[in-house]
């Protein structure tokens, strides 16, 4: 039975594969930090393979470091970098991985986390003072000055009489334990939001589509066409008038403009499959415009699910449904004074007007996006303005 070391070793060839994600290589470096940290620690267990443990079980049959609870701790902690592995490894299709990122992100992460606190029960104790110090400033950054756990580390930390020893282990453990729980409680709450813009993506689109449906099959009920001039025949003109075209009256449709005969009367009448489609593009180029003014506002987040991507996202359909709401609220006169389009340029300004007119709504979507981003690592309650600087000194598997 080969030891754990010897289990990475036989792993390094797949990781020498380059990934395609670049979460998945800081993954795949922090688990090699770790494990290096682990092959270092290796020597005090007792099923240890190194020369020097070797050298020892020859001369006394026995390990003089032999420690059961130091053994199952690393193996633990090899369990866990291991399952890391090889979620950042995986090998998907590539409809599936977009599907599966996600769910291999976070239990990436959460067994990097995981093999990092167990680590920190098995390194020697003249190692815990420096290690206080990288624990202190992750708890503060996630749990807040406040926190009797945060607040019970800064008091070894700063005590002169009596440095952080063996004694402090557990409080040191227990301590990370709840820095780590608390940054996954941020991302789940960041990974929430997201899914709920997705969802409300699709379903817009679902509607825009819909619409799109309805009047390709049934143009003339949803007509978005007007008629600037009377459509009803002048009082002189002869019963016998044969029906023609008009050289002064129109009909104008967000696909066309149609000059009005007397044997459609209705501006429905001249309404096309497409009128409805033309519409919702202009809203999309619209809505277009809003997000590239909005580029400038979006700042870098260390954040692994992309927020604002989705908050983005959500503004194209709903673009294009406010384009095809909005005609649809000038054709029925709601508008006051506003009642008839004079050509099919105006018709299409409009659209594009009402589909940057989502911005209106959706900019509530993007402070709600930004605040939750911002909720990051940021200390619960009322934060002394040190706290953020802290996050330069957390390690580095927090910053995913």
């Amino acid at each position: 039975m080969g030891t754990p070391a010897d289990e990475r070793s036989e792993r390094l060839p797949e990781r020498r594969k380059r990934q395609r994600s670049a979460w998945r290589e800081r993954v795949l470096a922090r688990v090699a930090y770790l494990e290096a940290q682990l092959d270092h620690q290796l020597c005090t267990a007792a099923d240890c393979g190194c020369r020097t443990c070797r050298g020892e079980k020859a001369r006394s049959g026995v390990c003089a470091k032999d420690d059961c609870r130091r053994r199952e701790l690393i193996e633990g902690a090899s369990a866990c970098l291991a399952k890391a592995s090889a979620a950042a490894t995986e090998r998907h299709g590539r409809l599936r991985r977009l599907w599966s990122g996600a769910t291999a992100l976070e239990g990436s992460w959460s067994n990097v986390r995981s093999a990092d606190v167990l680590l920190l029960e098995v390194v020697p104790a003249e190692s815990l003072p420096a290690r206080a110090v990288d624990v202190l400033a992750v708890a503060r950054l996630h749990l807040g000055r406040k926190d009797l756990r945060t607040a019970a580390l800064a008091a070894r930390v700063g005590s002169k009489d009596k440095p952080v020893g063996e004694a402090d282990r557990s409080l040191l453990v227990r301590t990370l334990d709840a820095a780590y729980a608390a940054l996954d409680a941020e991302y789940a709450r960041v990974r929430s939001l997201r899914n709920i813009l997705w969802a409300a993506s699709a379903c817009v689109m679902l509607g825009v589509m819909s619409l799109a449906v309805f009047g390709w099959f049934f143009p003339t009920s949803m007509s978005l066409c007007f008629s600037p001039v009377p459509t009803s025949p002048p009082a002189q003109a002869p019963s016998f008038a044969l029906p023609g075209p008009s050289s002064v009256r129109m009909v104008v449709c967000p696909s066309g403009e149609y000059p009005w005969v007397w044997t459609k009367p209705i501006p429905g009448d001249y309404a096309s499959r497409l009128d409805i489609i033309t519409v919702e593009v202009a809203g999309l180029a619209g809505a277009a415009l809003t997000v590239i003014g909005s580029l400038r506002r979006i700042q870098g987040t260390s954040a692994p699910f992309m927020l604002p991507l989705a908050a983005a996202a959500l503004k194209f359909p709903t673009g294009a449904l406010t384009a095809v709401m909005g005609l649809l609220l000038i054709r029925g006169a709601f508008v006051p004074g506003l009642s008839d389009l004079d050509s099919r340029a105006q018709v299409l300004a409009w659209g594009v007007a009402f589909g940057a007119a989502q911005h209106l709504v959706t900019r509530f979507v993007d402070i709600r996006a930004q605040s939750t981003l911002d909720d990051v690592g940021k200390p619960p309650g009322d934060a002394a303005p040190g706290d953020r600087s802290a996050q330069s000194r957390a390690p580095s598997d927090l910053k995913t």
